[in-house]
């Protein structure tokens, strides 16, 4: 399924959300400018290298790849679907917490999903990026705050449309992300994908999410 819009309605512009699509966007692009031996040096920089940090984790500088490794992509598919799916579920998030709340939200369930694929994979040498686990931060609150919202999704291979519910939606896309942690973690599958990251993000955000709405729309 892909997923295309929710029926959430909105009340406010969610200028944190456009401004960290931008932001991102901007990093993007100015990695497929550079030459491609400064695109490592970069890389290497501010991706988040779990064993790296294994070793210098005593050090303020260790933990900044935990953060800018959350605005760097891999690929052209890696950051419209990251950024399509911020747009798809952040916007709603972020009306209900504000603007600064909201940004607060995303780069702290970042982190925890940061931290949560250190603890899983500490010897890795593989440089980590993307924006993926802070979004599962935002899933993980929408999976609450809207319950009764649906994903308007494109079955592609028919093709029609059909509207899932929210909680449904996202309570398998968070089993589909378990059962592959778990797989990885038991044949020792080394691959691109931080699925404890998603994990642990979703669930910072389930829990997390009841701190940061404002008050008034508190429920």
């Amino acid at each position: 399924m892909l997923p295309l819009r929710d029926t959430a309605s909105r009340r406010k512009l969610p200028i944190a959300t456009l401004t960290i699509i931008v932001i991102n966007i901007i990093v993007f692009i100015n990695q497929m400018l550079l030459p491609y031996n400064e695109v490592l040096d970069m890389i290497y920089k501010y991706a988040f290298i779990p064993s790296r940090f294994v070793k210098g984790f005593k050090h303020i500088e260790s933990y900044i790849p935990l953060f800018t490794s959350m605005f760097m992509h891999g690929d052209m598919v890696h950051i419209i679907s990251n950024m399509w799916s911020l747009w798809l579920f952040g916007d709603n998030v972020e009306d209900h917490m504000g603007a600064f709340r909201f940004f607060i939200f995303y780069i702290l369930t970042g982190l925890i999903a940061g931290f949560a694929h250190f603890i899983f994979n500490p010897m890795s040498d593989l440089p980590t990026v993307g924006a993926s686990g802070a979004i599962a931060g935002v899933m993980g609150a929408y999976f609450i705050m809207f319950p009764h919202s649906r994903i308007i999704s494109l079955i592609p291979f028919f093709p029609f449309f059909i509207g899932v519910p929210a909680p449904i939606y996202l309570f398998i896309w968070f089993i589909s992300q378990l059962r592959s942690g778990i797989m990885s973690s038991i044949i020792g599958m080394i691959g691109g994908v931080a699925w404890w990251a998603h994990i642990f993000g979703f669930l910072a955000g389930v829990y997390l999410y009841k701190y940061f709405i404002k008050t008034e729309r508190r429920w």
